[in-house]
C-alpha cells in the first residue's frame, strides 16, 4: 500500500533497510519541500508544508514538529504539525498506524485550494530527488551535503527578496519627484503661452487696419503693372503694324513678311491669355495685314505663273520654247515662293481654310501657300464643269470628274518637280511639291464626293456605280501618282455609318442576285475546262468558279479600306455568303440523294470541295493574316470596355495562328464533303455486293485443288463484281478531283475489305482448292484494280489477304498454328513461356517455340488476333481424319 501511495518509496525503503535513521530521511525530504515551495512561490500566503504534502497518501511515522519564523520580507512561517508516527518491523515488514497527521494550515486557508500546486512542487522535488541521488545506494552518503547546498540557496533567495524590497521605495520615491517637477515646468510654459496668446491676438487686432491698407495698395500696383503691360502690348501691335505699312510703302516685303511673323508669334502668345479684347485686336491687325501681304504676292505670282503657261490643261503636244526672259522670270519665281512660304505660320493660324474638314475625311496639316494660288486657276475650272445646271455635272458619270482630277495631276506633275520643288528644297521645308498638289486637287473632289454621296443612297445602281469609280481613282491615285497611303483619300468618305451600311446591303444584294442567276443557269454544274486535264485539277463547276470570283472582286473591293473594322465587316459579308452558299449547296445534295451516282451529284461534291480548298489557300494569305490580327487587337480593346466579342479560347487560337478566320466555314464544308462521299460509297457498295451474291454462296467446299488445274482464272461468279468494281472506280475518276477520288477509292477499298472479309470469307468453308481460287481471285484481280492508283493495293485489303494466307497454308503449319492458338487461348502456354517440343514451321529456331503473335508475324499475319485467325482454322475442310 505505501509503495502505490507514495512516490518516495525507493528511497524510504532504502534507508529502512540500511538501517538509517529515518528521521534523517524525512526531515531531507521536508527540506527540499519547503526550499521548492519558497523556489516556486514567493507570495507572503505560501501554505504549510509538512510530509503529509510530500507523500500525501503515506500514514504518519512518527511525531515531528518543525516551524520557521516569519521575518519581515521573507515568505510567511510553515508550520509543520506533529505526525504520529511508529514504525516497527517484523520479519522484514513494514507495521503502520492508522493515525492520520495532524496538518494546519497558516491564515485558515483550504488544504484543498492548493492541490494542484502541490503535485506540481511534489513532482519537481521527486525529479530533483531522483536527479541528486539517483538509483545507487551510496549516493546517500550525498545527502548532508546536498543539505548544505540547498540551504546556501535558500539563504540567497531571501537576500535577494530582501534587498529588492527595501530598493524599490527608493525608486518610486525618485520617480515621484521627477513627475512633480516636471508637472511644475508644464504648468509655467502654459502660463507664458497664455500670455503670448493673449499679445499677438493684441498686436493682430492693431495691425488689421494697416493689413487692409497694404493688400489695397498691392492690388493697386498690380492692376496698374497689367495696365502698363496691356499697353506695352498694345503699342508693340501698333509699333509692329506702323512697320510693316512703311515697308509697304517702300516696298521692302521681306521686312514686312518679318513684322508679321513676330505678330503671328505674339498671337500665339496671347493664346492662354484672359484679355479676349487684345486677343481680337491683334488677330484682326494680323489678319488684315496678312490678307494685304498675302494678295499681293498671289497676284504677283499669279502674273508669273501666266508667264509659264500654269496650269496645263491637257497634255503638251509639243515642248514650248522658253521666253526671252526666262533668267529673270525663273529668279522672280524663287522669290515669290520663298516669300509666300514664309507667310506660311501666319497663313495657317489665320486661315479659316487651312483646317477645314469634311466628314469623313481625317484632319490634315494645312496646304502650303503657294499652292493654294496655284490650285486657284484649276478650281475655278473644276467648279464651273462639275457644279451647277451644267450637263457634266451628272450624278450618273462621277468617272468624269475623277478622271479631269487625275488629268491635271498628271498634266502638271513634271511642271511642280522641275519648277516648284527645287525652291521649296532651298528654302529648307519638308514639303514635296507633287503631293501638295495632288492634295489640293483631291480636296475638290472630296468636297464633290461628299455634295453627291448622300443624293444617290436611294439608287442602287448609281451608288455601284459610284463606288466603282471611287475604288479605280483610289487605286491610280495610289499607284501612278504615288500618293503616300498615310495621307487620306476619297475611300474615308464612304466609309461613314450610312454610307458603309448601304454598301454592305448593296454588295449582299448583288451578291445574292448573282448566286440566284448562276445556280439557275444550265451549265450551272459543267465545268468549263473538262477538257484540259492540266487546267482542271480540281474539276470545279461554273457556279463554283463563278462564286469564288464573286468573293475575291468582294475582297479587292475592300482590300484598299483605310480602316480596319470596315474591312471586317466586309469579310463577315463574305462568311455569311459563303455560308449561304453551303447551304444552297446541301439543298441541291439532297435532291440528288436519290441518284448519287449521277454527275449532278459529283459536281455538288467537287464544289464543296474547290471551295473549302480556296478557303484554306486565302487563310494563308497575308492579307487574311493581318485582318486576323485586326480581330484579335479588336476584341481586346472591346473586352476592356466590357463587350468581349471573342472567347479566350477563339482569341488565343487565332493569336497563336492556330486557327484561321474560315476555320468554323471549313468545318462545314468538311463535313458536307465527307457525307457526300459516305452517300456516295453507300451507293457503290450496294451495287457491289447485288454483283457479289453469286461469289459469296459460290461452291467453296467442293473446287479442285490448285494441281487439278492447268492454269488458274477467275472465278465466274466474279466477273459481275469485278466488273462492277471497275466501272464504278472509272467513273469516280472522271468525275471527281484528285482529292475527293483519292478519298472515294480509298473508303471503297476499305469497305470492299470489310464486305468479302465478313460475307465472304467468313460465311463459307474452304476446301484447299477454294483456299487458292480465293486467293487467285483476290491477289491477281481485284487487287491489281487499285493498282492504278498505289503501289501496294494490299495495303488496303489487310483483313482479306491474311485470310488468304491463312486458309492457304499447308496442313502440317496449319495444325501447329492451330495447335499453338489453342493452348494460347486456353491459358496452358503464356506469352512468356518457352514452348516444349521442336519449333514448328517457320517458328524460330531453337528448342523455345515462338508465342502466337509472334508466330502469325512470320506468317505475314499482321492484323488479325489469334482468336480471328483460329476461326479462320476451323474453316478450312481439309483437315486429316475428315
Amino acid at each position: 500500500m505505501f509503495r502505490n501511495s507514495c512516490p518516495c518509496w525507493p528511497v524510504l525503503f532504502y534507508c529502512n533497510v540500511r538501517g538509517c535513521s529515518f528521521r534523517i530521511a524525512v526531515l531531507v525530504f521536508w527540506y527540499f519541500g519547503v526550499y521548492f515551495r519558497v523556489f516556486f512561490d514567493h507570495s507572503p500566503h505560501t501554505p504549510s508544508i509538512g510530509l503529509g504534502s510530500i507523500c500525501p497518501n503515506t500514514q504518519p511515522v512518527h511525531h515531528v514538529g518543525v516551524a520557521c519564523a516569519h521575518q519581515p520580507g521573507e515568505p510567511s512561517a510553515v508550520y509543520v504539525g506533529k505526525m504520529d508516527a511508529a514504525v516497527t518491523q517484523d520479519d522484514g515488514k513494514m507495521q503502520k498506524s492508522t493515525n492520520k497527521p495532524n496538518f494546519v494550515p497558516e491564515n485558515n486557508e483550504d488544504p484543498a485550494s492548493e492541490s494542484g500546486h502541490d503535485e506540481t512542487q511534489h513532482d519537481f522535488v521527486l525529479d530533483f530527488v531522483q536527479k541528486e541521488l539517483g538509483g545507487d545506494l551510496k549516493s546517500l552518503k550525498n545527502v548532508a551535503e546536498l543539505l548544505e547546498k540547498v540551504r546556501a540557496e535558500k539563504e540567497m533567495l531571501e537576500e535577494q527578496v530582501l534587498s529588492a524590497s527595501s530598493a524599490s521605495p527608493l525608486k518610486v520615491s525618485a520617480a515621484l519627484d521627477a513627475a512633480e517637477e516636471a508637472q511644475a515646468t508644464m504648468t509655467s510654459l502654459l502660463k507664458r503661452q497664455a500670455v503670448l496668446s493673449k499679445g499677438l491676438d493684441q498686436h493682430l487686432q492693431e495691425a488689421e487696419p494697416w493689413v487692409d491698407e497694404l493688400c489695397q495698395n498691392i492690388d493697386h500696383v498690380d492692376t496698374m503693372e497689367r495696365s502698363m503691360r496691356y499697353m506695352q502690348c498694345l503699342q508693340h501691335i501698333e509699333e509692329l503694324s506702323d512697320r510693316i505699312q512703311q515697308c509697304l510703302m517702300t516696298n521692302s516685303v521681306w521686312e514686312a513678311i518679318d513684322s508679321v511673323a513676330a505678330m503671328a508669334t505674339l498671337d500665339a502668345g496671347l493664346q492662354a491669355s484672359s484679355c479676349l479684347h487684345l486677343q481680337g485686336f491683334l488677330r484682326a491687325t494680323l489678319r488684315f495685314w496678312h490678307k494685304i501681304i498675302k494678295d499681293r504676292l498671289a497676284s504677283d505670282f499669279e502674273e508669273l505663273l501666266t508667264l509659264l503657261h500654269w496650269p496645263s490643261i491637257s497634255p503638251p503636244m509639243q515642248p514650248l520654247a522658253p521666253p526671252a526672259n526666262a533668267q529673270e522670270i525663273s529668279s522672280q519665281l524663287d522669290l515669290l515662293v520663298s516669300q509666300l512660304m514664309a507667310l506660311q505660320t501666319s497663313d495657317d493660324l489665320i486661315s479659316e481654310k487651312a483646317l477645314t474638314t469634311l466628314p469623313g475625311v481625317p484632319q490634315a496639316s494645312p496646304l502650303s501657300l503657294p499652292v493654294q494660288v496655284m490650285v486657284l486657276p484649276l478650281t475655278k475650272r473644276f467648279r464651273y464643269h462639275f457644279t451647277g445646271n451644267r450637263t457634266t455635272n451628272s450624278l450618273g458619270k462621277p468617272e468624269w470628274y475623277l478622271t479631269q482630277i487625275l488629268m491635271w495631276m498628271g498634266n502638271n506633275s513634271a511642271f511642280m518637280d522641275d519648277k516648284i520643288q527645287p525652291i521649296l528644297d532651298r528654302t529648307g521645308s519638308n514639303v514635296n511639291a507633287r503631293v501638295e498638289l495632288c492634295r489640293g486637287l483631291l480636296s475638290l473632289a472630296q468636297e464633290k464626293l461628299t455634295h453627291d454621296l448622300p443624293r444617290l443612297l436611294y439608287d442602287d445602281t448609281l451608288f455601284c456605280h459610284l463606288v466603282d469609280e471611287v475604288l479605280q481613282f483610289e487605286k491610280e491615285l495610289r499607284s501612278t501618282h504615288s500618293y503616300p497611303a498615310a495621307l487620306p483619300g476619297l475611300l474615308h468618305i464612304p466609309l461613314e455609318d450610312a454610307t458603309l451600311q448601304k454598301w454592305l446591303t448593296v454588295e449582299r444584294k448583288m451578291a445574292l442576285e448573282k448566286v440566284d442567276s448562276m445556280l439557275s443557269g444550265e451549265g450551272a454544274w459543267s465545268c468549263q475546262y473538262r477538257d484540259i486535264s492540266d487546267v482542271d485539277e480540281l474539276k470545279a463547276p461554273d457556279c463554283a468558279e463563278t462564286f469564288m470570283t464573286l468573293l475575291l472582286v468582294i475582297t479587292d473591293r475592300y482590300r484598299a479600306l483605310p480602316c480596319s473594322r470596315a474591312q471586317l465587316k466586309f469579310l463577315d459579308l463574305q462568311r455569311e455568303l459563303v455560308d449561304d452558299f453551303r447551304i444552297r449547296l446541301t439543298q441541291v445534295m439532297k435532291e440528288e440523294s436519290r441518284s448519287p451516282l449521277s454527275p449532278r451529284y459529283s459536281a455538288i461534291l467537287n464544289a464543296a470541295n474547290y471551295i473549302s480548298t480556296v478557303l484554306a489557300d486565302w487563310a494563308d494569305n497575308v492579307f487574311f493574316l493581318q485582318l486576323q490580327q485586326a480581330v484579335v487587337s479588336l476584341g481586346e480593346v472591346e473586352a476592356e470596355g466590357g463587350r468581349p466579342v471573342l472567347g479566350p479560347m477563339e482569341a488565343g487560337r487565332l493569336a497563336s495562328l492556330e486557327g484561321s478566320l474560315f476555320e468554323s466555314l471549313l468545318a462545314l464544308l468538311d463535313r458536307l464533303r465527307g457525307d457526300m462521299i459516305g452517300r456516295l460509297l453507300d451507293t457503290v457498295m450496294k451495287d457491289v455486293r447485288e454483283k457479289a451474291q453469286l461469289y459469296r454462296q459460290d461452291r467453296w467446299l467442293s473446287l479442285p485443288s490448285q494441281c487439278d488445274q492447268a492454269t488458274m482464272s477467275l472465278s465466274s461468279s466474279a466477273c459481275p463484281m469485278m466488273l462492277c468494281v471497275r466501272d464504278h472506280l472509272l467513273t469516280l475518276q472522271q468525275r471527281l478531283c484528285g482529292p475527293l477520288f483519292q478519298m472515294a477509292w480509298q473508303g471503297l477499298a476499305d469497305r470492299l475489305n470489310s464486305f468479302l472479309y465478313q460475307d465472304v470469307v467468313l460465311y463459307n468453308h474452304f476446301n484447299e482448292g477454294g483456299a487458292a481460287q480465293l486467293q487467285f481471285d483476290m491477289t491477281r484481280n481485284l487487287f491489281p484494280l487499285f493498282g492504278h492508283y498505289c503501289k501496294r493495293p494490299e495495303n488496303f485489303f489487310k483483313h482479306v489477304k491474311e485470310a488468304c494466307i491463312v486458309l492457304s497454308l499447308s496442313i502440317g503449319s496449319a495444325l501447329l498454328l492451330r495447335d499453338l492458338l489453342r493452348e494460347a487461348l486456353e491459358g496452358r502456354v503464356s506469352l512468356d513461356r518457352e514452348r516444349p517440343g521442336g519449333a514448328a514451321e517457320g517458328a524460330g529456331p531453337g528448342a523455345g517455340g515462338p508465342s502466337p503473335e509472334q508466330a502469325l508475324n512470320e506468317l505475314g499475319v499482321y492484323r488479325l488476333a489469334p482468336g480471328d485467325v483460329l476461326i479462320l482454322l476451323n474453316l478450312r475442310a481439309s483437315w486429316p481424319g475428315q
